[in-house]
């Protein structure tokens, strides 16, 4: 494995990771006007006060000993462009890059691959159209393991890309549909509902999480914690593992909190009313992990 990059695992140590910080996502309260109501916000995000979240945010994943790298501004991204966990994926033998299921993203392919081209990342490939893939629907099950939420965001030329791709790399990609939801308008990720704590313990919204993917948890002996209805909205399903069982959420989640604490997890909290709340992104979002310590 590149010593830069590669860590096949949603729990390992995370060692060097990549944000965009809302100054360069967002750029200006005109562009928030631009953009909000067409990307599906909530609300309008305040840049000021969503500029100090992200700082805190990003002083955790510092003080747990990774190296933070900040994606520029780039024209062929919008506000979006902040969570920036769905552009691609990477692998131990380099990213994959990805063509966005939503068409106001399509930009951060290619903005991602320049980034990661000046940062010595290794490019293993790239998901072109017609096919669709976003990071969200992906989930490291285990270092040889890769899940991959069937969805409106991730189609199936996509898998069978990914597969062609990642299988001469002794890599399994196993497929599980996702949930029709709200409708393709809405945000419905396979991270929506799962977020891994350690290798043998998970956080789910377990009403979406697809049969299969429950079986495959319950063979392995997977702890799962459930979160409750009233914390869905509050992206309390999505928690940003920056070792195994430490762990970073968004504030408010009191109950997936102590449910987590009660694991023997140690738990971080953040202020995100800007930053995850109105574009519906939680902490795991915020994030493309380059490298975890296998």
């Amino acid at each position: 494995m590149a010593s830069n990059s590669g860590g096949q695992s949603m729990v390992a140590p995370l060692k060097r990771v990549i944000v965009k910080r809302p100054q360069e996502a967002f750029v200006s309260a005109d562009r928030i006007g631009e953009q909000w109501e067409d990307l599906a916000y909530t609300g309008p995000p305040d840049l000021e006060r969503a500029s100090a979240q992200h700082r805190k945010f990003v002083s955790f994943i510092g003080e747990a000993g990774a190296e933070v790298l900040c994606l520029p501004e780039d024209d062929r991204t919008g506000l979006d462009s902040m969570y920036a966990h769905d552009a691609g994926i990477m692998t131990d033998a380099g990213a994959v890059i990805f063509n966005t299921g939503k068409p106001q993203r399509r930009g951060e392919g290619a903005a991602l691959a320049d980034a990661l081209e000046k940062w010595d990342v290794t490019i293993l490939g790239r998901i072109e159209a017609p096919a669709t893939a976003e990071g969200g629907d992906t989930l490291w099950l285990d270092p040889r393991t890769l899940a991959v939420g069937r969805g409106f965001r991730t189609n199936a030329a996509a898998i069978e890309a990914l597969r062609r791709l990642l299988q001469p790399k002794g890599i399994e990609v196993i497929d599980f549909h996702l949930s029709y939801g709200n409708g393709p308008g809405e945000v419905l990720h396979l991270q929506s509902f799962i977020s891994l704590l350690d290798e043998n313990l998970a956080v789910v919204h377990r009403r979406l999480l697809p049969v299969p993917l429950y079986e495959w948890l319950e063979v392995r002996g997977t702890t799962l914690i459930d979160i409750p209805e009233e914390e869905v909205a509050t992206q309390a399903c999505n928690i940003l593992t920056l070792a195994p069982r430490k762990v970073l959420m968004i504030a408010g989640n009191t109950t997936t909190r102590d449910r987590m604490k009660a694991q023997g997890c140690t738990v971080y909290e953040f202020e995100a009313s800007d930053i995850s709340l109105k574009g519906l992104g939680g902490p795991t979002c915020l994030t493309r992990p380059v490298l975890r310590q296998m």
